[in-house]
């Protein structure tokens, strides 16, 4: 691989731990932007648009191309300018800015996008329409085993195409979209991509690069690699919140009342990964088949949950991962009713071991198994296309060591989809449905006295809607989804302490299928000169499942446990962007969002960690090949708290940015200078587990590079 990281200076100052790459699939925009590294030049053109499609309008990626305004339910791709810009080493933090997304940080080396609220099992990350195969979704200090580096764009996915991918998707869809496995033959010699940085805040060095050379008789040979370093990330203020300095204040311990004045760096939140594939495609007009094979590694801290109990001692985990994953992807073009057959499927060995603060390890959490589904894609007639399809998963996971806190489970989903669209004139209808046959078994190699647990879920989710174009470029659309969710193993079957996460954590074995009921309106304009989308949701479920502390205490870790009770959920998201034309020789723009979101439990209460109103707004300003913004996010104070929830501040980050093309004969060079938290104050997110432990980065200057030959 060293050959690649020789294309850049940047690449090569970082040889000895190496680079990544990326390739992607694309998202085409009506006006081309530059790419991410990894961006192939030889991607396939996006199909061509119905005569009522509105001039302006988003493509977007989902496995399957459909226009931005014919997708049900609300849709933000990221890609181009903005994911250089926003890219970090974590999706969580990558898709940060976006309406309707927060984090589950623990740090900045574990951090897993928060849906609309809800996070875990409720929604779905993939790469390229597979599933990370990871052990992310079961706790917030797992890190997820997709590199936003070897991204081209990522897609997030709401409403009924959401049911493409799994019934569990109930906040929604990630997907990280890229051509590691080569779609098209470069156009010359060699195709070559890659991506340096680096930021201030955790002294944090990224790179990758990644390489397609076409092989002759339509094989195409693809390597990447992609290497990412920080040290302890420096924060705007007090490592720890207020109520806790306070109560840390008033200890009688004197290396308790020390913790009240810790501030400045985040303590153990250092980390590193590196990540390296290669993989192998036959390419002939509108049919490929290839295979990959990546290796990822990483080790990283999770910031300390500080004990003010001078009997309890605070744990200090680092978790190293490794990950083996095999992917292969075949696309037949097809004739007559069937536009394409789509086949896909990944498999992983996954492995990793938290240690604690001595290097000894704790537990060793293993993961073997894999997913595969086939896809079949109608030919748009009359109006009329879709998408039909088999998904299967089976997934084996154990855990070695002292802190055994889930059994051996074993999880096998079968799945049949199908999402159909019909549109004539300014009325489109969608509708999707999905069933799945999810087996649970624990302890599947029992010991004695502990027999073996099985639970089996049949489980059916359906959504139907439709949208009206009521005036030139103006949308309206509703759309009614009924949901359900089997519980996870580590919701059914969890029973022991936890280091990495700080908690003892426990699962109940009865809990049953998570049922919802629920509608999603949007009203949208796309247009010269001015873009709005306004989305209100909202559901009732029979049983919310759900997480919380109970105030017990276990193996001197606190308790959380699983459980279940009927909630509503509602929310809303309004993104909007106007040109406002040239002033001082600057063409000027302007951006606004804000979301919010509520889930209330019968009998107990606000659900714990629930992002609050949130308000962004920027302006931006262009001149030739550089591009400026100016930006403010304000998140209010959140009081609507879980019992054992404590309240999160309000906080206001103002961010800055410049992008440049110093090169007109090369629109793909671009260099990017972004400044986050200028004015370096305390934040922290209501939806992680360690708020109250781990602050946002404090003031961060970063400078990406970005190149495509």
């Amino acid at each position: 691989m060293r050959f690649l990281l020789l294309s850049t200076a940047a690449a090569a100052a970082l040889m000895s731990h190496a680079s990544l790459a990326q390739d992607a699939a694309t998202v085409p925009t009506p006006t081309p932007t530059p790419t991410l590294a990894g961006q192939s030049a030889d991607q396939p053109p996006a199909a061509p648009a119905p005569d009522n499609t509105p001039q302006g309008s988003a493509i977007v990626v989902t496995g399957t191309r459909v226009r931005r305004d014919d997708i049900l339910g609300n849709v933000n791709t990221l890609g181009g300018d903005t994911l250089v810009r926003d890219v970090r080493p974590t999706i969580g933090e990558t898709l940060a800015t976006q309406p309707g997304v927060s984090t589950s940080g623990s740090g900045p080396n574990v951090s897993r996008p928060v849906l609309r609220g809800l996070s875990g099992e409720r929604l779905l990350i993939l790469t390229d329409g597979i599933g990370s195969l990871d052990v992310s979704a079961s706790s917030s200090d797992h890190a997820v085993a997709i590199d936003p580096l070897t991204a081209q764009s990522i897609d997030v996915l709401h409403g009924p195409a959401a049911l493409l991918y799994g019934s569990s998707a109930i906040g929604g869809v990630v997907n990280v979209i890229d051509s590691r496995i080569p779609r098209k033959e470069p156009g010359g010699p060699v195709s070559l991509q890659a991506l340096a940085g680096y930021a201030t805040a955790a002294n944090e060095v990224l790179a990758n690069s990644g390489v397609d050379v076409p092989l002759g008789g339509h094989f195409v040979a693809h390597a990447d690699a992609s290497y990412t370093h920080n040290d302890d990330l420096r924060t705007g203020g007090y490592i720890l919140s207020q109520p806790l300095r306070e109560e840390a204040a008033a200890s009688l311990d004197p290396a308790i009342r020390a913790l009240a004045d810790l501030k400045g760096d985040l303590p153990n939140s250092d980390g590193q990964t590196f990540e390296a594939a290669g993989a192998l495609a036959w390419i002939d007009g509108d049919s490929n088949v290839g295979f990959s094979v990546s290796r990822h590694r990483a080790l990283y801290g999770v910031p300390i949950r500080y004990s003010l109990d001078p009997a309890i001692e605070a744990e200090q985990t680092h978790i190293h991962v490794m990950q083996t994953r095999y992917d292969g992807r075949a696309e037949i073009g097809l004739g007559g009713l069937f536009s394409q057959l789509k086949l896909r499927g990944a498999y992983s060995d996954y492995h990793h071991d938290e240690l604690g603060a001595d290097g000894s390890i704790g537990s060793s959490v293993f993961s073997k198994g894999g997913e595969v589904r086939a896809d079949l894609v109608q030919a748009d007639r009359g109006g009329w296309g879709g998408q039909s399809g088999v998904q299967y998963l089976d997934v084996h996971q154990h855990i070695a060591g002292d802190e055994q806190y889930l059994p051996p489970t074993v999880n096998k989903t079968l799945g049949l989809f199908s999402v159909q669209h019909w549109h004539a004139g300014p009325f489109r209808l969608e509708a999707g449905g999905r069933f799945e046959q999810a087996d649970l078994t624990a302890n599947a190699s029992p010991v004695v006295g502990n027999p073996e647990l099985q639970r089996s879920f049949s489980t059916f989710s359906g959504s139907v809607g439709g949208t009206y174009e009521f005036a030139p470029g103006w949308r309206a659309g509703l759309s009614l989804a009924r949901s359900a969710r089997a519980p996870s193993a580590d919701e059914l079957f969890a029973d022991g302490p936890h280091g990495g996460n700080a908690s003892f954590e426990l699962g109940d074995p009865r809990l049953t299928t998570e049922k919802s009921v629920g509608f999603e309106a949007m009203a949208s304009h796309a247009g010269q000169g001015f873009n709005l989308t306004a989305t209100a949701y909202g559901s009732h479920f029979s049983n919310f499942i759900y997480q919380t502390p109970t105030g017990e205490v276990r193996d001197n870790l606190p308790v959380y446990a699983f459980r279940e009770g009927p909630a509503n959920y509602t929310g809303f998201e309004v993104e909007a962007d106007a040109a406002l034309g040239k002033a001082a020789g600057l063409t000027w723009g302007v951006e606004g969002q804000a979301d919010a979101t509520r889930v209330r439990i019968r009998n107990f209460g606000p659900a714990p960690l629930i992002p609050p109103l949130r308000l962004r707004g920027a302006v931006s300003a262009t001149r030739g090949a550089v591009a400026g913004r100016l930006e403010v996010e304000h998140d209010f104070t959140h009081t609507s708290t879980a019992p054992n929830e404590l309240p999160t501040a309000g906080f206001t980050l103002v961010n800055a940015s410049l992008d440049w093309h110093p090169f007109a004969d090369r629109p793909d060079l671009t260099l990017s200078l972004a400044g986050d938290n200028l004015f370096d104050v305390e934040a922290r997110r209501s939806t992680s587990l360690l708020k109250d432990y781990a602050p946002l980065a404090g003031r961060d200057v970063r400078l990406t590079l970005n190149l495509r030959v």
